[in-house]
């Protein structure tokens, strides 16, 4: 009977296991089918650089105005539930920015974008931690890889829509709903975890410990990096090198295929080379893409550049989180932490990359990228494994 329970409990976990890398993919899808219509977007509400990079701000502000909330939802609810709520309120958040005609609603807009988005994916995350634990094996670069791959499919349905000229409000409207219907059915397949009666609900914000700061900021770069080529390579082809709607949008696909491919790999590297000669070689592709930005003569090079760019970031975060977990007493709150750092990173990068836009120019923007590309490389000791700390 024991030996019948023990593999009634594994088979749970693997099928939790592709469900959760499952909820990753939907989860980058949204942000996918969100990045390549930038453009579309920027047009329709009638947006210079810089008030496109101002509202850009507004999904980190959503994201740390609501993420904190998403720990208490799961305690309350149950972690399937949450997720499954949590889940479709992001996918259906899609549609909103497109129909924003000016900079105010799209500012309104983007706040509940980013509000659904930092909740989902603080509660993604915990079930995927959870999931690696109880597998003894890492798996967290390979989930961060289906969120690539999601955010890949998102974007190359994106490029197509953008090819075909069709508008971004009925390009999100389908996507939002077929999304919201997939990650619905996948949620009924992950953990779901209820605490115990007399466990007390997680505090409200999860601040890192001293020894996770310098994580974090690793892991800042990193996703300021990635959320900046994600959300302006697409601008940069089309106001920098001339390119056409179609070719801009492809931009965004190419990163998002090598963050996708770099990621699935990634568990296998990181276990063959370790996360501080990983993340320094990163670091130093990472800056080899960003001077090839900089510097492309035309479209073909600066989208080699951001797929070194992607290369370079793809693997910092799930090593990050890793590491955080080792860094102090309270494992769940160092990731906490970490993750609220790196993700507001990424959110804030679009908007300080349209300010420098503004006040210089696009090109400009991305030097600042790989000068903290280049941080990656110099940082990259502080992610050296070492024993967990007691709790």
């Amino acid at each position: 009977m024991d030996c019948l329970l023990v593999a009634d409990d594994t088979q749970l976990i693997k099928r939790s296991r592709v469900a959760i890398a499952a909820v990753f993919c939907v989860h980058g899808s949204v942000t996918g089918s969100f990045a390549t219509r930038v453009p579309w977007i920027q047009d329709h509400a009638h947006l210079s650089p810089g008030e496109l990079g101002l509202a850009l701000a507004f999904p980190a502000i959503g994201a740390a105005l609501m993420m904190p909330l998403a720990a208490r939802i799961s305690h309350r609810l149950g972690t399937r539930t949450a997720l499954r709520g949590l889940l479709a309120l992001w996918t259906l958040a899609l549609i909103l920015p497109s129909f924003a005609p000016n900079l105010l609603t799209l500012c309104a807009a983007l706040l509940v974008y980013g509000g659904t988005s930092g909740m989902a994916d603080v509660a993604m995350n915990a079930i995927g931690v959870e999931v690696e634990h109880r597998l003894k094996k890492s798996i967290m670069s390979g989930l961060h890889g289906m969120w690539s791959l999601g955010a890949l499919i998102g974007s190359a349905i994106g490029t197509v829509a953008a090819h075909a000229e069709l508008s971004a409000q009925v390009h999100h409207v389908i996507a939002a709903l077929v999304l919201t219907v997939l990650g619905l059915a996948v949620c009924q397949f992950v953990l779901n975890i209820h605490p115990e009666d007399d466990e007390e609900p997680p505090a409200r914000f999860a601040l890192p410990p001293r020894s996770a700061l310098l994580i974090g900021a690793v892991g800042f770069c990193a996703v300021f990096a990635e959320g900046a080529s994600l959300d302006w390579s697409a601008v940069y082809l089309r106001d920098v090198l001339s390119s056409s709607p179609g070719v801009a949008a492809g931009a965004t696909t190419g990163f998002a295929l090598t963050m996708a491919v770099a990621r699935l790999t990634g568990d296998a590297i990181v276990d063959r080379f370790g996360a501080v000669r990983t993340v320094r070689l990163s670091g130093v592709i990472a800056v080899l893409g960003g001077v090839l930005v900089v510097l492309a003569p035309n479209a073909a090079a600066a989208m080699i550049g951001f797929g070194l760019i992607g290369i370079g970031v793809a693997v910092v975060v799930p090593l990050a989180f890793v590491a955080a977990a080792r860094s102090g007493s309270n494992a769940s709150q160092a990731i906490a932490g970490v993750a609220t750092i790196t993700y507001a990173s990424g959110l804030v990068a679009p908007s300080i990359i349209g300010g420098i836009a503004q006040a210089s120019n696009l090109t400009v923007s991305f030097i600042v990228v790989t000068v903290l590309a280049a941080a990656l490389a110099f940082f990259a000791p502080v992610l050296r494994s070492r024993p967990r700390a007691d709790v």
